[in-house]
C-alpha cells in the first residue's frame, strides 16, 4: 500500500469567495482552524460541548465518551433523548407552518408538508404502530418508494423506540428475504407499488415472495401504502393492513418514547467481501449529532434555504441528509420521487429551478449521466437560486467537477465533494465551504474532531503524496457501533489488530494526502464495488452467479465507467461447452436478468465474458488482477507462467 502513487495531478484551486465567507457558518479558515485546535485540546469537551448545543435532551448526560471497551464505544450514554422529537416537535413552537418537504411525483404532483403536518402523520402511524403491538427495540424493515410517507415511516418508528431497517425499492424478493430474516423484523411498512420513469415496480407483491421464502415467521404486521392504486394487491388478513385505514382513526398525538443515546436507532445493510450482507447498526444520540454539525458546517445551512438532496432513503445518503438531518435543524427539503431523465434530460434542472433550491447535493454518476444527456441543458433553466453544490458516493473526477462548478453553479457556488460511509453516518472529510479552498477532485480536509490519517500495513502514517489505508484515527459520536447480530465480524472488519492495535477505524479505501495535507480518495481496498455511488459485493454477485444451474463457477471485478463510476464485468466458468454463436448471446441474456432477479437491476453484470476455466494459480487462488486488466483491455505484462492454465488469457480476452 505504501508504495501506491497518484496518477492525478491537480493543480486548479478555487478559493471561497468574499461573499460566501461573509455569511458562512464557519467563517473563514481561521474559524475552521479554530474548532480543530478545540478539538485536539480537549477533545471530548469539544464533543460534549456540540451535543449540548445541537440536541434536545430530555435527561442530560453527565459521560461524554466511554472508551472502557473498545471498540464499542459509547457516546453521551446516560442522556436520554427521542430522535422524532428532535427532528418535529422542537420546531412547533416556532414553525409549526414551515414547509418541512417539498414532495414532487414523478408526474409532477406537487405536495407541500409543514413540519405541524410532518408531526401529524407521524403520531398517527406511531400510535397506529403501537396498536399492532409493536414497542421499543422491535424491528421494522420499510420498503418504501420515495415519497414522504418513507420519511414518516421511519419517523414513527423513531417515536416510539422501534429499530427501523430500510431496504432499498429495487432490491429483489432474495435480497429483501435475507434482510428480514437476519433484522428479526417484526413489521414491513410497504406500498402497493412504486413509480419511477413512468414505469410501475410492485413493491407489495416483492415482500410476499420475500415472506413466503420461509424463516421469516417473526414478521406478524405488514402495513401497505396505496400509491397508486393501479393494480390489485393480494392481502392477508389480520396480517396485511392499509395504511390509510389504521391511521384513519388514530390520534395525532404520541407522546415520545424517551430513550438512551445508545439506543439503536436504525440497522442498514450493506454489502460485504463475503458476500453476506452487513447490518450496520447506528446510535441514536451521536448519529443525530453528525447529521447535524454537518448540516451547520458542511452545507451552511441556513433557514431560508431549500435543500435537495437526491438520494434514495435506502441508502445511507438518504437516511442522513433526507429522514434526519434536514428536519432535525429545521429545514425545507425538496424530496423527488422519480428519475432525472423522465419525461425529459432536464428534469433535475426543472425542479430546481421551479422550487428555487439553494442547495442541490447529488452523486457523480448522475452528474455524469445528465452530461451525456445534455451538457448545454442546465442553460436553458434559471439555476440562479442555487448557493450551494454537494456530491456524494464516490469521488468525483475533475472533469465532471468543472463541469458542475461551471454549467450548474455558473463559477459561484463552492462543491462539497464529501467523503463519508454508511459505517461513519455522517460526513467525516469535506470541504467547510466558507473556509476550506476547493480543489477538483479532492474531498480536502476532515470536519474538526475527525482525526483522519493515511496509515501503512503496520498502521504507521505515510508521508504526503504516498497511497495507503484511510483511517479515523479516534472514536467520534456518528461512527457504526457494532454490526447487527455480529460483533466479532465487526471488530475484525472496522478495527483489525494489524492495523493500529484494534483502535483505528479501517475506511477499507485507500488514500494518499498531497503535499498541503488535502485527501484524496483513490477507491476500495478489498472486492467491493462502487457502481453509480452504490456499495456492491463480489462476492454476492458471484454467489448469485453460481446459483444459477448454468454457471460452475464465476468471478466479479469492476471497471471504470464513464457513468457508472464503476462497471459490473463478470467471467463466467458454464457447467457445460463454451458457448459460441447465439448460445453466447442467449446465455448472456439470461444471466443478466438471473442476477437482477437475485440482488436487483443495479447488480446487472455490463459484460459477461465465458472461458473453459479462470485464471488461478496452483494453489486455486484467482488471479483476480488479471481479470481486472483483461476488463479495461489492458496489456498482460506481467509474468503468467506461474498460472496453473496461462492459455485461458486469450479465450478471456473476447468480449461478447
Amino acid at each position: 500500500m505504501s508504495t501506491i502513487e497518484s496518477i492525478l495531478k491537480e493543480s486548479r484551486i478555487f478559493p471561497p469567495s468574499t461573499n460566501f465567507v461573509q455569511q458562512a457558518n464557519v467563517s473563514g479558515l481561521e474559524a475552521y482552524q479554530s474548532l480543530c485546535n478545540q478539538a485536539e485540546t480537549d477533545y471530548q469537551a469539544f464533543w460534549a460541548e456540540q451535543a449540548k448545543a445541537h440536541i434536545h435532551w430530555h435527561k442530560p448526560f453527565t459521560q461524554t465518551l466511554d472508551d472502557s471497551n473498545p471498540p464499542f464505544f459509547k457516546w453521551f450514554n446516560d442522556g436520554e433523548l427521542n430522535i422524532s422529537y428532535n427532528c418535529l416537535d422542537r420546531h412547533l413552537a416556532h414553525q409549526p407552518d414551515k414547509v418541512a418537504i417539498i414532495f414532487e411525483s414523478d408526474e409532477g404532483e406537487v405536495i407541500h408538508a409543514t413540519f405541524r403536518d410532518l408531526h401529524q402523520r407521524v403520531c398517527k402511524l406511531a400510535n397506529a404502530l403501537k396498536a399492532k403491538g409493536l414497542k421499543k427495540g422491535d424491528c421494522v424493515v420499510i420498503y418504501m418508494p420515495m415519497r414522504i410517507e418513507a420519511v414518516v415511516a421511519m419517523q414513527a418508528c423513531a417515536r416510539i423506540g422501534a429499530i427501523h431497517s430500510v431496504v432499498f425499492g429495487g432490491f429483489s424478493s432474495k435480497s429483501l428475504h435475507e434482510r428480514i430474516i437476519n433484522a428479526g423484523a417484526k413489521a414491513i411498512i410497504t406500498a402497493d407499488e412504486q413509480v419511477r420513469g413512468g414505469k410501475h415496480h410492485a413493491l407489495k407483491a416483492t415482500v410476499d415472495e420475500a415472506i413466503n421464502k420461509g424463516g421469516t415467521e417473526t414478521v406478524k404486521t405488514v402495513i401497505v401504502y396505496q400509491r397508486s392504486g393501479s393494480t390489485k394487491v393480494p392481502f392477508e388478513p389480520p396480517r396485511d393492513v392499509w395504511w390509510h385505514e389504521i391511521t384513519q382513526k388514530a390520534s395525532s398525538e404520541c407522546e415520545p418514547e424517551w430513550v438512551t443515546a445508545e439506543h439503536p436507532l436504525f440497522t442498514l445493510y450493506t454489502s460485504g467481501s463475503t458476500g453476506k450482507p452487513k447490518g450496520v447498526q447506528h446510535s441514536s444520540a451521536g448519529y443525530l449529532l453528525g447529521t447535524m454539525i454537518s448540516m451547520q458546517w458542511v452545507f451552511d445551512y441556513k433557514p431560508s434555504d431549500i435543500f435537495w438532496c437526491t438520494a434514495d432513503v435506502g441508502w445511507i445518503t438518504g437516511h442522513s441528509y433526507v429522514a434526519y438531518g434536514p428536519l432535525a435543524v429545521g429545514a425545507t427539503q425538496v424530496i423527488f420521487e422519480g428519475v432525472p431523465t423522465f419525461p425529459h434530460a432536464g428534469r433535475f434542472w426543472e425542479i430546481i429551478d421551479k422550487h428555487q433550491v439553494t442547495t442541490f447535493y447529488t452523486a457523480p454518476t448522475a452528474i455524469r449521466s445528465l452530461i451525456k444527456l445534455g451538457a448545454d441543458l442546465p442553460e436553458k433553466y434559471n439555476l440562479s437560486s442555487l448557493r450551494l453544490l454537494g456530491s456524494v458516493g464516490e469521488p468525483i473526477n475533475p472533469e465532471a467537477w468543472m463541469w458542475f462548478y461551471e454549467k450548474v453553479g455558473h463559477s459561484r457556488c463552492p462543491i462539497v465533494d464529501t467523503w463519508w460511509q454508511t459505517e461513519t453516518g455522517s460526513h467525516m472529510i469535506a470541504p467547510i465551504p466558507g473556509a476550506v479552498s476547493l480543489i477538483p477532485g479532492s474531498c480536502t480536509l476532515p470536519l474538526p474532531g475527525i482525526v483522519a490519517a493515511v496509515v501503512d500495513e503496520t498502521g504507521q502514517d505515510v508521508e504526503n503524496g504516498k497511497g495507503g489505508f484511510l483511517v479515523i484515527k479516534k472514536p467520534f459520536p456518528s461512527q457504526i457501533r457494532t454490526l447487527w447480530n455480529d460483533p466479532e465480524r465487526f471488530k475484525k472488519a472496522y478495527f483489525p489488530e494489524d492495523i493500529g492495535k484494534g483502535k483505528y477505524y479501517l475506511a477499507g479505501d485507500s488514500a494518499y494526502r498531497d503535499e498541503q495535507g488535502y485527501f484524496w480518495i483513490m477507491g476500495r481496498t478489498d472486492d467491493v464495488l462502487n457502481v453509480s455511488g452504490h456499495r456492491l459485493g463480489t462476492m454476492e454477485i458471484e454467489s448469485a452467479l453460481v446459483a444459477n444451474p448454468l454457471v460452475a463457477e464465476a468471478a466479479v471485478i469492476g471497471k471504470p465507467h464513464d457513468i457508472k463510476g464503476e462497471a459490473i464485468v463478470a467471467f463466467v466458468v458454464l457447467k457445460g461447452d463454451y458457448p459460441q454463436g447465439d448460445d453466447k448471446t442467449r446465455i448472456t441474456t439470461e444471466l443478466r436478468n438471473w442476477v437482477a432477479q437475485e440482488i436487483g437491476p443495479i447488480a446487472k453484470p455490463e459484460e459477461i465474458r465465458f472461458g473453459e476455466n479462470l485464471p488461478k494459480t496452483r494453489s486455486g487462488k484467482i488471479m483476480r488482477r488479471l481479470l481486472r486488466a483483461l476488463a479495461k483491455g489492458e496489456e498482460i505484462t506481467q509474468d503468467i507462467s506461474t498460472l496453473e492454465n496461462p492459455a485461458i488469457m486469450d479465450q478471456l480476452k473476447q468480449t461478447n
